[in-house]
């Protein structure tokens, strides 16, 4: 019988390790190609995202759905194609965007952005005069919060759909800022803009997190899968022993 219990402790270690293997692939899929680490430089994005705070970019979400409005995004900067730009989507393809000073109109709304600080309210250098420019196919409108400086599509243009990297979906760095955690939701801001060309904000933010959430979960769940008998035999009662003299 040792060799027997001898062979069933190799064959069960073996398992063992290629569980773990397998599992450290999935962590790297999921770390490779599903999330990013993104280092905050700068002020664009203030109050929002503060300079030098670490976020979470999610590449997942966007597989399912295009980019919304109110989505922070990270992208390839078109006048820079070696940086990254963090930004806030205004405009998607179909609308039709208008700035009067520091106001922002979308197909004729009025946005009252609340994301947007009045001190940091401002026209930096350089910004053109937009004017009914209606976004066309495949091309984002996107602004920085902090409008006073942020370089953006008021100077550079419109941004390529295949310039975006993903969404940040949050600040983990430093702990205890005053903007730790998931991004806020802009909802409010775009509910009066018709929702023909994209789906309801809110929907959207929704799927995100759950698409988010569930392509995290999958190395878990693959790894109860693959447990799933030694846990069976943990948690199930073992047979009691019969009674003397029954």
């Amino acid at each position: 019988m040792k060799p027997e219990a001898d062979l069933k402790r190799r064959n069960h270690l073996i398992r063992e390790v290629l569980e773990i293997a397998l599992l450290t692939l999935l962590m790297f899929f999921v770390i490779r190609f599903a999330v990013q680490n993104f280092n905050i430089d700068g002020t664009s994005m203030e109050p929002s995202l503060h300079n030098a705070e670490l976020i979470l970019v999610d590449k997942w979400t966007y597989l399912f759905h295009p980019p919304a409005r109110g989505d922070v995004i990270i992208f390839k900067a078109p006048p820079e194609p070696t940086q990254d730009y963090v930004k806030r989507v205004i405009g998607i393809p179909g609308d039709t965007i208008t700035i009067k000073g520091t106001t922002v109109f979308v197909d004729g709304v009025k946005l009252n952005e609340t994301y947007v600080a009045p001190q940091d309210q401002g026209v930096p250098s350089g910004a053109h005069t937009i004017t009914n420019l209606v976004v066309p196919p495949n091309d984002y409108f996107v602004l920085g919060d902090n409008r006073a400086v942020s370089s953006d599509s008021r100077i550079w243009g419109l941004l390529p759909r295949r310039n975006i990297i993903g969404r940040a979906a949050l600040v983990y760095w430093p702990l205890g800022a005053n903007n730790f955690g998931l991004l806020p939701s802009t909802n409010t801001v775009f509910a009066a803009i018709h929702q023909n060309n994209q789906r309801n904000s809110s929907s959207s933010g929704l799927s995100a997190s759950l698409n988010m959430l569930w392509f995290l979960l999958i190395p878990a769940l693959i790894l109860l899968y693959l447990r799933r008998k030694s846990l069976k035999r943990r948690f199930t009662p073992a047979p009691k022993e019969p009674a003397e003299g029954s």
